[in-house]
């Protein structure tokens, strides 16, 4: 069993984390290209830790840009095992307010621009399994690292990934709710199933900023709301994730879902059929069933 290494997605209003030993942010160059910024490696409660903010720093990069396949090849690349995601949403439930945290274990994927969806294609074809997109052990212990740190977490819930930049309107917003998801945002997908292809264990969590439009009180929310709920967000954030690193084990069994052999039997193309070009990029996703 060899290190289990920590990785953190930031998302709005994280763009670094605080209180890490022998930091240092890192330039990381994929076959994908560029990921959305350096990442940032170092020790936190003794663990190991690696950072990436998934906008950059100062959020240059709107959701429909950010570069995710790049960004989770460069995660795999500097040795992350299992993946924590934090997302800014809105909650498409009454119970779920601002500044509830949502451990979603389910997605609907409704982005329509295109993303590129898998690191596989023509030349190794892979299937994996998306039954179960998360890692119900990351996400238990996140649990316990909130009930440490007193932050609520809301076990379970799906989120309704959409292209964006801009919000729903007040039909979609209604028609979402009306399919019983529970949060609304713009960067778990393709990323989750990136993370499922490149055999991480991988988690959300989900922090809600507002109400989606559909709520009555949506026109009394303001800019400046929404950037303190993110702000105090973002300080829950950190600390969850202190938690969380004070409680992880160095080294672990094998995930009891097997998310580290999710490519275990997936890749279907015959290995004398497979293009070169394309394992080439594949070596820190797949490296693992693909080498000879």
């Amino acid at each position: 069993m060899g290190e289990r290494v920590l990785g953190i997605v930031g998302g709005s209003g994280i763009y670094d984390m605080e209180g890490l030993t022998d930091a240092h942010w890192r330039q990381v160059a994929t076959p994908w290209g560029q990921p959305s910024d350096s990442l940032l490696e170092g020790r936190l409660e003794g663990r190991r830790i690696v950072f990436l903010p998934r906008h950059g720093r100062g959020h240059p990069i709107p959701p429909d840009a950010i570069n995710y396949r790049a960004n989770i090849d460069a995660l795999k690349r500097l040795g992350v095992t299992d993946l924590v995601s934090m997302a800014a949403v809105g909650s498409l439930k009454e119970e779920l307010a601002p500044g509830a945290f949502v451990l979603c274990d389910q997605y609907i994927d409704r982005t329509t621009g295109g993303r590129p969806r898998s690191f596989f294609g023509p030349g190794c074809v892979a299937h994996v399994s998306l039954a179960a997109p998360t890692c119900a052990r990351l996400a238990q212990a996140l649990t316990a690292a909130g009930q440490q740190a007193g932050i609520a977490t809301v076990a379970g819930g799906s989120y309704l990934c959409i292209e964006g930049p801009q919000f729903s309107t007040l039909a979609e917003s209604r028609l979402y709710r009306s399919w019983g998801a529970d949060v609304i945002g713009m960067t778990a997908m393709p990323e989750a199933r990136l993370a499922r292809e490149a055999e991480l264990c991988y988690a959300t969590c989900a922090m809600v900023t507002d109400y989606d439009c559909w709520h009555e009180s949506h026109g009394a929310v303001t800019v400046e709301k929404v950037i303190a709920v993110l702000q105090a967000n973002a300080g829950k954030a950190r600390r969850l994730v202190r938690a969380l690193a004070a409680a992880w084990p160095a080294q672990s069994p094998p995930c009891e879902q097997d998310c580290g052999r999710a490519l275990e039997s997936a890749i279907v193309t015959a290995p004398e059929r497979r293009d070169k070009a394309l394992l080439a990029r594949l070596d820190a996703v797949a490296g693992r069933v693909l080498a000879p």
